[in-house]
């Protein structure tokens, strides 16, 4: 999901397919108005890309998303309730404050936060922490030196406050990054390894369709597989790589399996041969299914997979959309919106 687009982000999309790196994060979003068809207040938090709780202001609880959060010690609940009935107590000042530095007095407006950590496969922790403002970058915390850095001229104030000497929020949430919230990571790794860490195997179908001028499109739909990173390439002859020119989104099923479809545009020629290659962390090597001209799947088929594509990703772009707009902004003790205190765990 992106939400913002600064540097310190970018980490996300860097787990290889055979790593066992997981990720902690957490997205505050406080809406200025009601009118959205959104909770005006509202946290979020993930394991990997699991939701594993949430709390907004309609329900005004922190609740579990997993049936393994609920292993988590009991007073955890009341304690990240509290939380955040505090952070949604003070909310208001929080967007009211950015609004001002953007001479704004109306309309529906986004504050919001995403902060988290990762643990690598060998060791090494990283953390990342950042407000956005109406979907664009806003500040973000420079975790190498424990200060806040403005992306625009409105976001100055801000930062010179918090970087001030006798304040040090970035010292304070540098700290959290590399500590605490690598230590509730291992916890709810613990707690939920056997869901986190499962591998289901990928099943892949490839089919053919011709166009014009002799072209054909080809297909690779590879479905049902866990964890969600995944490497899918066609080649040509098993050597060369025929970049994509479609690709679709790595999609959610029901079951928490993923699928995700990769297409090429080739001009056949005897004695070339295609063939989808899939690597996954599931499988001990790459999995190669090989293209035939005359294992297309029939018509109402295609159809149907077409359908379901279009469907999964009307999803995934509203879910995108909810995120965006109700899960990213954090409280704080200060006059500005910046971090909380409290440094909540989840």
């Amino acid at each position: 999901m992106r939400l913002f687009v600064a540097a310190p982000l970018l980490c996300l999309a860097v787990i290889g397919v055979h790593s066992d790196s997981h990720t902690l994060r957490n997205y505050y979003t406080a809406v200025s108005s009601p009118g959205s068809g959104l909770p005006v207040f509202s946290i979020v938090g993930y394991v990997d890309d699991q939701e594993i709780t949430n709390y907004n202001s309609d329900t005004r609880q922190t609740l579990p998303r997993t049936e393994w959060m609920k292993k988590v010690e009991s007073d955890y609940w009341d304690e990240e309730t509290q939380i955040g009935r505090g952070a949604e107590a003070v909310s208001k000042h929080k967007y009211q404050t950015v609004m001002s530095r953007y001479n704004q007095t109306g309309g529906i407006h986004i504050v919001q936060l995403m902060y988290g950590c990762d643990l690598r496969d060998d060791g090494r922790t990283e953390g990342y922490y950042q407000y956005g403002y109406d979907g664009r970058d806003f500040i973000y915390l420079d975790t190498e030196r424990g200060i806040y850095i403005p992306t625009m001229n409105e976001s100055q104030i801000s930062t010179q406050r918090w970087n001030q000497s006798g304040v040090r929020w970035g010292e304070i949430q540098k700290n959290y990054l590399e500590n605490l919230c690598i230590e509730w990571l291992k916890k709810y790794m613990n707690n939920g390894r056997e869901d986190l860490e499962r591998r289901v195997r990928p099943e892949v179908k490839v089919w053919g369709r011709a166009q014009q001028d002799g072209i054909t499109r080809l297909q690779c739909l590879v479905y049902g597989f866990h964890p969600r990173p995944v490497d899918v390439k066609w080649m040509r002859n098993g050597k060369d790589h025929l970049p994509s020119d479609e690709m679709s989104p790595t999609l959610p099923h029901p079951d928490g399996t993923y699928q995700i479809r990769v297409s090429v545009e080739v001009q056949p020629r005897k004695p070339d041969t295609y063939s989808c290659h899939v690597d996954h962390s599931s499988l001990e090597k790459v999995l190669t299914k090989k293209y035939e001209p005359d294992n297309g799947l029939p018509l109402p088929m295609i159809i149907g997979i077409a359908v379901l594509l279009s469907s999964l990703h009307a999803l995934l772009v509203l879910e995108s959309f909810s995120k965006k707009r109700g899960e990213g902004y954090k409280t704080t003790s200060t006059s500005d919106a910046n971090s909380d205190s409290s440094n909540p765990r989840a």
